[in-house]
């Protein structure tokens, strides 16, 4: 009995593991295959590109892009708290406060190490 209970998540890892691979395959079986110079080309918005097209960025527009993921997940966590906020118990809203607690002192740290600042 145990172990039919656990078919369903077995079945379901497996497809979710079997699903991008098949995509893959599927869209190489059906690309078009012609390649030439121009299609192989590095393509920058119209224009022509000149020297070495790689260039490096620094790392603080990452760390500036990583932050504000984060606190858009906070957003997409909160929202659904806000709409339920009416049939949740005080010991919900103590879980929010501590959440948004943790995010706010995230944000004060990399406010304190200059993060956030645009160079």
């Amino acid at each position: 009995m145990a172990l039919a209970n656990f078919q369903f998540i077995l079945i379901l890892a497996l497809v979710g593991i079997a699903l991008p691979f098949i995509g893959v395959g599927v869209a190489w079986l059906l690309r078009p295959k012609k390649p030439n110079k121009l299609k192989t080309s590095t393509y920058e918005c119209g224009v022509e590109t000149y020297g070495d097209a790689w260039s490096q960025f620094k790392a603080q527009y990452y760390l500036f892009a990583l932050i504000f993921v984060i606190f858009d997940i906070e957003a997409v966590f909160l929202f659904p708290w806000a709409v339920a906020y009416g049939g949740l118990g005080f010991y919900a809203l103590l879980q929010a406060l501590i959440f948004i607690f943790l995010l706010f002192d995230g944000l004060i740290y990399a406010w304190k190490t200059d993060a956030l600042a645009w160079q």
